[in-house]
């Protein structure tokens, strides 16, 4: 996938710089097109360093007369963020006086994202609400801008840019396809339309007040998956414990603690859903009486008795036809208990990933995977970011939707 980024002047800026390195980390090409004024803000050298592609700055760059006639031409999205007052104006006039208006007149039907930020007083001008209308009315996208604090100080109306990670989600909305481009599917894929429900992270279960059983589970391959399933049209509904993980923008999220909070929660969404990915930690074994106060260190051991938690794969009742995926994460004998998951439970595909592998299971960025599938599927992926490895998950068991 090919997105040109348009920066214009506005102190927010410094903001682009994320969501450039957010969009070529999933693999997007990204060129920059820089106005003079963004310019002041932040060199072009900065993005050049987190592209890794050259950065256009003026209709008068030698030797490149014609580069935003070229660009123009490539992309599958044109983001504008920030996009300000000034750029609204001068896009909504038709002007083409700086190399990113005349790179929005020359691009044809090719869709635009912009994130609107400025002073409150700014956006809620006339003038300024007339321009959003005009560019909104002629197919432009708008995301924000949001209420919170400005350059100026604290505010309680709109004027503030929309965070880097929400404007990445609405960019892969829009583009309709996940990380990686020529494996993400396209904008009517299988998955477009499917309601679809991922699980993420660990459970928590309580000895005391302040004291829990949990597991090291930082979340990461299920809000890939979420986020991935989200990007080819599917609509996600992502059942969360406890992590450190911000909710993806515009996702929808439902925190839970406990395995059995999460039993109930994914049984409750399970009635109008197409799909179910089980890729969260729960907990196994809870404390069989929990104390309500804290035990000080102080008494010495104690022994404390467990019992098992709810099964939730187990305990699911499922639509007919409904597409479920599990994960057994295994410290040995991984094959033979997997495949006895995917029997037992019922389950379409199962997901093997062994714990003690360097650079997989819990609390880091990568994961290697092997895909089990009731239908006799059998795929070993290498290491790769976790992203790209939920790409990989979905290429695979969307043959079951």
């Amino acid at each position: 996938m090919h997105v040109v980024l348009g920066v214009s002047g506005g102190i927010a800026c410094y903001k682009s710089c994320t969501l450039a390195r957010r969009l070529t980390e999933a693999n997007v090409t990204v060129d920059v097109v820089l106005t003079a004024a963004a310019a002041e803000f932040i060199r072009p050298v900065t993005f050049e360093a987190l592209t890794g592609r050259p950065v256009l700055t003026s209709l008068w760059d030698p030797g490149r007369a014609l580069a935003h006639l070229d660009l123009a031409k490539n992309p599958d999205l044109v983001i504008v963020a920030p996009a300000t007052a000034n750029v609204l104006a001068r896009a909504a006039m038709g002007m083409a006086d700086d190399v990113l208006t005349a790179l929005l007149l020359a691009r044809g039907s090719r869709p635009v994202l912009a994130a609107p930020a400025m002073n409150d007083d700014m956006y809620a001008n006339p003038a300024t609400t007339a321009n959003v209308r005009i560019l909104s009315e002629r197919g432009w996208q708008f995301i924000g801008p949001e209420v919170g604090a400005l350059a100026e100080g604290p505010s309680e109306r709109p004027g503030r840019m929309s965070e880097p990670e929400a404007i990445f989600a609405a960019a892969q909305q829009l583009l309709g396809t996940g990380a990686g481009g020529a494996r993400g599917a396209q904008k009517k894929s299988k998955w477009s339309g499917k309601k679809v429900i991922v699980t993420a992270g660990p459970t928590r279960e309580h000895l005391d007040p302040v004291r829990v059983i949990t597991n090291p589970s930082s979340g990461r391959m299920g809000y890939a998956l979420a986020e991935a399933a989200r990007a080819r049209g599917a609509e996600v509904v992502l059942v969360t414990g406890p992590t450190e993980l911000a909710a993806p923008a515009g996702l929808a999220t439902k925190r839970v603690e406990t395995t059995a909070d999460m039993q109930e929660a994914v049984q409750q969404l399970m009635s109008s859903a197409d799909a179910l990915i089980m890729s969260a930690a729960p907990a196994d074994y809870r404390p069989k009486d929990r104390a309500n106060t804290k035990r000080p260190r102080a008494n010495g051991s104690f022994s404390v008795t467990l019992e098992a938690t709810p099964d939730i794969l187990g305990s699911l009742k499922r639509r007919k036809g409904m597409l479920v995926v599990g994960f057994a994460l295994e410290t040995g004998n991984g094959l033979a208990n997997a495949r006895a998951k995917l029997q037992n439970k019922g389950l379409d595909y199962v997901i093997l990933n062994d714990a003690t592998e360097p650079g997989a299971g819990f609390e880091v960025t990568t994961n290697r995977v092997t895909i089990l599938g009731r239908n006799g599927a059998h795929v070993d992926l290498p290491l790769l970011p976790k992203r790209d490895v939920a790409e990989r998950i979905l290429d695979v068991v969307e043959e079951a939707l």
